[in-house]
């Protein structure tokens, strides 16, 4: 696939994350291991797209984890020099070449242009990418 690596996307914000967690190295390293609930805050553009999203969905938020080390493609799962090195794609580590965030969430509340969520990790400020339905009987 020659050119591959010349490829260029542009992603675009959709909304960004107001959350308690400010500190990367103090926030928990999965949503269910202890996040704050957290705001999803959505631009106007995109307030349509929120229509059929109800408390008590399951989504998955994708996000741009913009704080990450792109540069990074191996690490020691979970920060811990205990374990061995591996590549970041068998990883859930935030640094990768492109620091895409999957967040699996629960909904408690949709105020406007905004959704109040469970087991977010995220920093606040990081920028959404896109939001997904968990499908019935699937895994998030």
């Amino acid at each position: 696939m020659a050119g591959v690596s010349q490829a260029r996307f542009e992603a675009v914000p959709i909304g960004f994350v107001e959350s308690p967690l400010t500190d990367g190295a103090a926030a928990p390293k999965q949503g269910d291991e202890g996040a704050p609930d957290a705001w999803l805050v959505f631009e106007p553009g995109v307030l349509d797209a929120l229509a059929d999203i109800r408390e008590g969905d399951r989504v998955i938020v994708l996000t741009w984890l913009d704080r990450a080390d792109r540069s990074v493609l191996r690490v020691h799962p979970r920060d811990d020099a205990s374990n061995p090195l591996r590549g970041v794609f068998s990883t859930r580590s935030a640094d990768r070449p492109n620091p895409i965030g999957l967040h699996p969430v629960e909904v408690l509340a949709v105020k406007g242009e905004r959704l109040r969520v469970r087991n977010l990790e995220a920093l606040d400020g990081t920028p959404i990418l896109d939001v997904k339905p968990v499908l019935p009987g699937r895994p998030a």
